[in-house]
């Protein structure tokens, strides 16, 4: 029979077990971005911004992408991938340029010990030969922006996997975008679940599939998706393209986040969108805590 103190200490034993083998999903839900979390800070590491440009055999023409690696990239270290794609009016420079500052937000999140070590590409998402910004809503240039789901996979992800050190599995693959970008993520991680297991969409536009064609096969979808997120501003115009998404995914029982924050169609939901999704992929998920996903300051 054992004693009081052998029976206190196999208890002990077993409480520091449970605290070190805990998930890390125990620690709680992603908090919306604190104000001024995409200013940079001195002090901290930096990632590095690259200017890439890719042969495209589905366009015929050389194209360009902006590349973030993170701080201490190597190339002796596998990293996973993030392709984070623009809006309508946008390139490779939007999210850069335009109020989205991912470097900075990432910088900062692996200064606190948020994200996991990721590549960011942030590829021009108008697969047409004139890929330029102005006149975006030419037919020729709206329809590049479908024409790009081929040339991302037979092109794109190929010259990446080949330049820099990357894992090469749908597990340790993502997509994400803003507005007409987001719509392409839903099109091209839902419609192709066997190369991204992580779909995220900020604020998507109406090139959206309908939700019936995003989701031929629920079943399938519960099994390969880590995450899908959505996220959208309440006063968004745009937002029954999200609305209708979550609602068929809801009635699916596809797990997934909604995420409704007040705001319009800007960079301020989308740079949020970009926070919170970008401290979830790659990592273990409660899929129990998706519902807890409800805006709060």
């Amino acid at each position: 029979m054992k004693t009081l103190s052998q029976i206190k200490v196999v208890a002990c034993a077993i409480a520091l077990s449970a605290v070190f083998t805990a998930p890390a999903f125990s620690q709680g839900i992603v908090k919306h971005m604190p104000a001024n979390y995409d200013i940079a800070r001195t002090g901290i590491k930096h990632g590095k911004i690259d200017s890439v440009s890719w042969n495209s055999t589905t366009v015929g023409t050389m194209r360009k992408a902006t590349v973030y690696t993170p701080p201490g990239y190597t190339a002796s270290k596998k990293y996973p991938v993030l392709y984070l794609l623009h809006g309508i009016g946008g390139d490779e420079k939007e999210w850069l340029n335009d109020g989205g500052h991912p470097d900075i937000i990432m910088d900062n999140l692996y200064a606190d010990g948020k994200a996991e070590p990721m590549i960011i590409v942030m590829p021009n998402g108008r697969a047409s030969k004139d890929d330029t910004r102005a006149n975006s809503m030419s037919g020729p240039k709206v329809q590049g922006f479908a024409t790009f789901e081929k040339d991302l996979l037979i092109d794109l992800v190929p010259f990446i996997e080949s330049k820099y050190s990357v894992l090469k599995d749908r597990e340790h693959r993502a997509i994400a975008g803003l507005s007409m970008g987001g719509g392409q993520s839903l099109n091209f991680g839902l419609g192709n679940l066997d190369k991204f297991a992580w779909v995220g969409a900020f604020s998507s536009a109406p090139n959206t599939k309908p939700a019936e064609q995003l989701f031929p096969d629920p079943e399938a979808a519960k099994k390969q998706l880590k995450l899908l997120f959505i996220s959208c501003g309440a006063q968004d115009g745009l937002i029954g393209n999200s609305k209708r998404t979550h609602d068929y995914a809801e009635a699916k029982g596809v797990p997934h986040i909604y995420y409704i924050e007040p705001g319009v169609h800007d960079f301020k939901v989308w740079k949020n969108g970009l926070y919170m999704y970008s401290q979830l992929i790659f990592k273990p998920v409660d899929v129990s805590s998706f519902p807890k996903y409800v805006y709060s300051e």
